[in-house]
């Protein structure tokens, strides 16, 4: 403990007070947000134009939906959330690829 600090009593008199304005955060969010739903966007629509199987576009329009969901939990979503939509969107067709995989050996399977 410091021996050179010294207590100072605080008292306020009835007629002393302050105001506390908080500083409104949900308008710098409501533009960021606004920002990363433009980038999701954008990467969708290129993303989904690439694609023809209604089903991979099922799954990649999930995949920006989490990956933008995962990037808000960032400090910085924006910069975050191509890589991650990226990552998931690839993973998103893979798994539509073994999918239709699957369906195809069934479907072998079934007319024989």
């Amino acid at each position: 403990m410091n021996t050179n600090s010294k207590r100072v009593p605080t008292r306020l008199d009835p007629e002393t007070g302050f105001e506390i304005k908080p500083i409104p955060s949900a308008a710098f969010r409501a533009a960021q947000n606004t920002d990363l739903e433009r980038v999701k966007h954008r990467l969708l629509v290129q993303t989904l134009n690439e694609l023809t199987a209604p089903e991979a576009k099922s799954l990649v329009h999930r995949a920006a939906i989490e990956a933008a969901a995962l990037a808000w939990d960032t400090r910085f979503p924006l910069l975050v959330f191509p890589g991650l939509f990226e990552e998931k969107a690839r993973i998103a067709l893979l798994q539509a690829k073994r999918q239709a995989s699957v369906q195809r050996r069934s479907l072998e399977l079934f007319s024989v």
